[in-house]
């Protein structure tokens, strides 16, 4: 048993050295005095000072920080709506579906999603006049599209976990439907509903494919300028760039959990 036991735990450091090394590896060589990123040439701070004066990395930050914030807040609200209707709504015609489209993103190729909505803004703008290009309401667009199946499958597993005679208790009380979402429902699913927002918003921080095929000139996110700026050799610029986005991801999970716990204990006291 204890040999189990030891097994098990060095399988699992294994796993977490593999996972991990690496981001703990960039994070070091992100303090690299030296231009090779193999070569360790000391301490510094220099190159966070070079990245915040990169006018084309900041601008591409800005921008899919801009982006990834408007399309994960669009996401969850639609998601939201759509896990709803396929948890809460019983049977209705169209209901098998109305859940295959939702979780079609989920299992679909990238490249096939942002070819084919590639093609729908194309033959939008040829027939209505709008999206006048592709730019930045395009990106927002696909990737509220391809963000909201996550956020829909999230809630709608959180839903159908969900005791519902609180909700027949508030019913019994008078409760109005209105009412009823907004005062028990929310609340109960809005660690979901958080857990789909963070998730759509790294997935759209993170996205490359799509937006490659639905933006436009001066409308480059940061995973297309990274992209293009590696493919000439990584510097300790992108390292920099790497360990902040890290840190920023890292703050705001802990973040979350720390709100989701403190929901949990609130409602179950």
């Amino acid at each position: 048993m204890k040999n189990h036991s030891l097994a098990l735990k060095l399988s699992a450091g294994f796993g977490f050295l593999f996972l991990y090394a690496p981001i703990v590896a960039l994070i070091i060589y992100g303090f690299n005095e030296s231009k090779l990123v193999t070569v360790w040439g000391g301490w510094s701070l220099k190159w966070y000072v070079e990245l915040f004066q990169n006018d084309q990395i900041m601008d591409a930050a800005w921008v899919s920080l801009k982006i990834a914030f408007i399309s994960a807040t669009l996401a969850s609200i639609l998601g939201t709506l759509a896990g709803f209707v396929l948890s809460r709504m019983g049977k209705f015609r169209g209901k098998t579906m109305m859940a295959g489209w939702v979780t079609a993103p989920l299992v679909m190729p990238e490249v096939i999603t942002g070819l084919s909505l590639l093609l729908l803004f194309v033959a939008m703008e040829s027939m209505f006049g709008w999206p006048a290009g592709r730019g930045t309401t395009t990106i927002v667009i696909a990737h509220t599209t391809f963000c909201l199946a996550y956020v829909a499958v999230v809630v709608q597993s959180r839903l159908s976990s969900m005791d519902e005679t609180l909700e027949e208790a508030a019913m019994d009380l008078g409760a109005k439907p209105v009412s009823l979402f907004f005062l028990i429902t929310l609340p109960l699913i809005a660690p979901a509903i958080l857990s789909g927002w963070l998730l759509s918003f790294t997935l759209s921080l993170d996205d490359l494919v799509i937006a490659s095929f639905v933006s436009g000139p001066g409308n480059s996110t940061l995973p297309m300028v990274i992209f293009s700026k590696v493919r000439l050799g990584v510097t300790p610029e992108i390292n920099a760039l790497a360990t902040l986005m890290i840190l920023v991801v890292s703050i705001a999970v802990i973040a979350a959990i720390f709100i989701m716990r403190r929901q949990n204990r609130f409602q179950n006291p």
